[in-house]
């Protein structure tokens, strides 16, 4: 097969692209009162030359530097606690600028009337990715020692993460509406909170038991993950469609 001369989109899916209308609901108290305010002041300090794909792909690459680090320096998950502490401060930077790239794009999209289906599309497509960048670098933070994740554990985690990305994708498929889901940047922020503890306190402060339980925090962490991500997204979906 030639990739480069096969056409992967027909004319049915040309025609879909034109006639694409943006749909979206977002009904989380977080983004609402904290993150969608924030944006539109800083969306202001960008030139309206400046391409709304540019910051997409820009806060894509700062998850893309976080990974390359995380991957060289601990490779295999186990020196989080030899890691030079300035990881993690570049680490919570890189994080949280990437969250705030990414959602004042569709903004600066619309600032200059230069939104598409395309840049969606786009968008979605470095999200997707961002999927497995995310997860796969705060693994560090935690590590795989005996207050950490086991390498299976890292897997399903993961997969928890790309059933909630897909489920919100299957839902506006069907429903024509994209559902901003709230654990979004719930999610976002923790990550950089995370990097940031690990730089003043360093990685040892995600090492301890919990209380009554006497079960390592990590152990929590992987109950309380998959919950949350599958716990706001599918059962949610599900009801929207059937509405």
């Amino acid at each position: 097969m030639n990739f480069f001369n096969y056409q992967y989109l027909g004319r049915k899916h040309l025609q879909g692209l034109n006639e694409y209308k943006y749909n979206a609901i977002d009904t989380s108290p977080i983004s609402l009162y904290i993150m969608q305010p924030f944006w539109n002041k800083c969306v202001e300090f960008f030139p309206r030359w400046f391409a709304p794909n540019l910051m997409t792909f820009l806060g894509f690459l700062l998850l893309v530097f976080n990974f390359l680090i995380f991957s060289y320096y601990d490779f295999d998950f186990t020196e989080s606690l030899a890691l030079p502490n300035w990881i993690w401060l570049v680490a919570a930077i890189c994080q949280f600028c990437s969250h705030q790239l990414d959602g004042m794009d569709g903004k600066q999209a619309r600032r200059t009337k230069s939104s598409s289906a395309l840049g969606e599309l786009f968008d979605h497509g470095v999200d997707s990715w961002a999927c497995f960048l995310f997860p796969v670098s705060i693994f560090s933070a935690i590590s795989q020692d005996e207050y950490g994740f086991t390498p299976m554990a890292m897997h399903f985690l993961l997969w928890t993460i790309y059933a909630s990305f897909i489920d919100s994708h299957w839902e506006k498929y069907n429903t024509k509406i994209l559902y901003l889901p709230w654990s979004y940047d719930i999610s976002m922020l923790f990550m950089t909170i995370t990097y940031l503890l690990a730089y003043i306190f360093t990685p040892t402060v995600f090492r301890f038991d919990i209380p009554i339980l006497n079960v390592p925090f990590s152990k929590l962490i992987l109950f309380v993950w998959p919950v949350f991500a599958i716990g706001t997204s599918i059962p949610i979906s599900i009801k929207h469609i059937q509405a």
